[in-house]
């Protein structure tokens, strides 16, 4: 039996990934797909979600949130280390919703409309989900787990040396979050940078004739690109698709249950992530389960089987009446 849960990312290029898998993954009922900004504009991932779920077309047309800027803007927009990428390279084309409702409403109808059933999976800054609590107050109680995709607890961050992008781009709405009575899992650069993909990866995608094969051999290599030109760096890492593998297999990662903070004002540490270790943590309301370890090959493995199963399920670039 499927379990519902809904994808809220900002596409994106790793993010674009997940969702090829997630769309297509029998364990799963996609329930609604909430665009959120981050590694590009609210505007464009609004475009781009609208484009992916049309391109992929999936057995399940899931509702579509669309973002709209964070309260403070986007401090990193632009700049973002990892291959800011508005998925051009596809040259998908967008059809306009015809009645666009806000992420935050969609996240609250759906969670309060399957009380418990509903997992949210976070690959991207956490806006929509603080306002949704913001807007139901219900929101944490109801949800059945919240999965992050985002801060580090004993390496350096991606974005500055202390903050992980997530969290740096709108560290208010972390921090409401993390403070929530919400069941919270973290998937951190601690887990999430210890899996790395080189150019072969390139070589093990799906077939060009399959329509997720031609999708991804299109975007990919544009992250490779950043990475080398931007960190100097042959290898990619795939932080958002490793999130949605550990809510399938979290079997795969060892947790630590911290209690959690989000630094909101810093001047050098805007969008640290600090954990509270002491014997009697200050901030008792502020527990997550953290991940903190990972079998790297096993999820190496699993990730390939997904790829293959999401591409057989998708289909081919082009039915047979178009040829």
């Amino acid at each position: 039996m499927s379990r519902k849960i809904i994808i809220d990312f900002d596409p994106g290029i790793d993010d674009a990934l997940a969702l090829c898998l997630l769309l297509f993954d029998p364990e799963w009922e996609v329930v609604a797909v909430t665009a959120v900004g981050g590694n590009v504009s609210p505007a464009i991932a609004n475009r781009n979600v609208q484009a992916l779920i049309a391109y992929l077309d999936p057995p399940r047309i899931p509702r579509i949130g669309v973002a709209t800027a964070p309260d403070e803007g986007l401090p990193v927009e632009g700049r973002f280390a990892n291959a800011v990428d508005d998925l051009r390279e596809a040259e998908l084309p967008v059809a306009e919703l015809r009645t666009p409702h806000p992420s935050e409403k969609v996240l609250a109808d759906e969670v309060r409309a399957a009380p418990h059933e509903v997992t949210v999976l976070a690959l991207g800054p956490l806006t929509n989900l603080a306002r949704a609590m913001q807007k139901d107050p219900d929101f944490p109680t109801l949800v059945h787990r919240i999965i992050i995709a985002g801060g580090a607890v004993q390496v350096p961050g991606n974005i500055t040396p202390a903050a992980e992008f997530n969290i740096y781009c709108d560290p208010r709405a972390a921090k409401i979050v993390f403070a929530s009575r919400a069941p919270k899992t973290l998937i951190p650069l601690d887990v999430t940078n210890r899996l790395s993909f080189s150019l072969s990866l390139l070589n093990d995608l799906p077939s060009e004739e399959t329509k997720i094969g031609a999708f991804l051999r299109k975007i990919l290599p544009a992250k490779f690109r950043a990475y080398r030109q931007q960190l100097g760096l042959e290898t990619i890492h795939l932080h958002d698709t490793i999130t949605y593998l550990a809510a399938c297999r979290p079997d795969l990662l060892r947790y630590e249950m911290l209690a959690g903070d989000v630094e909101s004002t810093g001047e050098i540490t805007r969008g640290a992530t600090i954990f509270d270790r002491r014997p009697v943590p200050a901030w008792r309301d502020n527990r997550l389960e953290v991940a903190m370890g990972i079998d790297a090959g096993a999820m190496r493995q699993e990730f390939f089987k997904r790829l293959r199963q999401a591409a057989e399920a998708a289909g081919p670039l082009t039915s047979p009446e178009d040829d």
